[in-house]
């Protein structure tokens, strides 16, 4: 199976343990991953301006990093968004990389889905998940799963051994 993972994080830090420990397991099954860090990336959100849909045959617009990441929205057959929280959502990295699939509608191939969150606090994660779920819903691809973390769970051995066998088992 063919994964694309999206790291919202913008530096090495408790998401990117996440997504790597996901990319192990996921490899040491058997399957071919692409983490791709959005975090680091200059992604503008949707504009809403249509020409996706009108001029651009399915191309945006805005010439930007998105441009590197939508073959994996075209071809993966499974994604994953690994996303820190900030101020209970997703941070803005992984929503503008969410939203310029408004340009192709829904990931093309993709037939599941995974979300990794990390934030600093418990019980923060509803709204992203919510999201998540709503999102997969209108895109046809299933939920394969959630893993949350927090604070001192972000980096525990027993945290990243959950997510690798998580990822073990697709």
């Amino acid at each position: 199976m063919k994964i694309a993972v999206f790291n919202g994080s913008a530096r090495k830090e408790n998401t990117y343990a996440l997504a790597e420990a996901f990319r192990e397991g996921a490899e040491a099954a058997g399957h071919e991953v692409e983490v791709y860090q959005v975090g680091k990336m200059k992604i503008g959100g949707c504009l809403g301006c249509e020409y996706c849909h009108t001029k651009g045959e399915g191309n945006c617009v805005q010439k930007d990093d998105f441009e590197k990441i939508l073959p994996a929205y075209k071809e993966a057959d499974m994604i994953v968004f690994a996303s820190p929280i900030y101020y209970f959502a997703m941070n803005t990295h992984m929503q503008a990389a969410i939203q310029r699939v408004y340009c192709i509608g829904k990931p093309l191939k993709a037939k599941k889905a995974a979300l990794l969150l990390s934030s600093g606090s418990d019980g923060v994660y509803d709204s992203a998940i919510a999201q998540f779920k709503d999102y997969m819903a209108y895109a046809g691809i299933e939920n394969a799963g959630i893993i949350t973390a927090h604070g001192s769970e972000n980096k525990s051995g027993s945290k990243l051994e959950e997510v690798r066998e998580f990822a073990k088992s697709l």
